[in-house]
């Protein structure tokens, strides 16, 4: 079905715009990535429906994304492998946010250790999406602590115990997904940026950053 939808945008694309090949190829990943985010939230949705926690996975589903969105992390190297991840995470952490209280210690030493390692390792970039200008590295970096350590102070701030535990546990998520060690385990590449570089080392001169 994947293979289908996307030969057939491609070809509408193709029939009305005279892209080179790089061109293509950008396009063609940008349009795997919808198709596979809007396939995925389909059987996300019709789960969480039948467990009767549609809310509250829509809840967690925005709050992790504000911080995977400038901080990046590891993807799956299979569509199959991350329609089953994402269903384990988006199902199974908002029912444990939904049952669990931490308390504020708990939270403080959480936020701490997650801001730091934030601040060190992101943005985690991909071998198909590396981020090469220093200026963006910096900005993504800085904006993804800066969402670290709010998140932080809204989670113990806050009385609404699901929220709060949602921002705890999007931290963990997001930290372990942008880990060098979670790159290493699955065998994919870290620091993508520099081995782009390598390989075209006048990019940077050629381009304004």
């Amino acid at each position: 079905m994947k293979k289908i939808v996307l030969n057939h945008w491609m070809n509408i694309i193709k029939k009305n715009k005279n892209y080179d090949n790089v061109k293509l190829s950008e396009i063609e990943y940008g349009l795997t990535g919808i198709y596979l985010t809007i396939s995925k939230l389909i059987v996300i949705a019709f789960l969480s429906i039948l467990l009767g926690i549609f809310k509250e996975m829509i809840i967690f589903l925005l709050i992790y994304n504000v911080l995977r969105m400038p901080s990046f992390g590891i993807h799956a190297t299979k569509s199959w492998i991350c329609l089953v991840t994402s269903t384990i995470i988006f199902i199974g952490i908002p029912l444990v946010c939904m049952n669990i209280h931490l308390n504020i210690l708990i939270k403080i030493i959480i936020g701490i250790i997650s801001s730091l390692l934030m601040f060190k390792n992101s943005p985690a970039d991909t071998k198909k999406r590396p981020i090469v200008s220093p200026k963006r590295r910096l900005a993504y970096k800085l904006i993804s602590t800066i969402l670290a350590i709010s998140f932080v102070i809204i989670s113990i701030a806050i009385k609404n115990n699901f929220i709060s535990n949602c921002l705890v546990f999007g931290l963990i998520l997001q930290n372990i997904l942008i880990s060098p060690v979670t790159y290493k385990v699955f065998k994919q590449p870290y620091n993508n940026y520099k081995e782009f570089l390598r390989l075209n080392p006048d990019f940077l001169n050629k381009k304004v950053c």
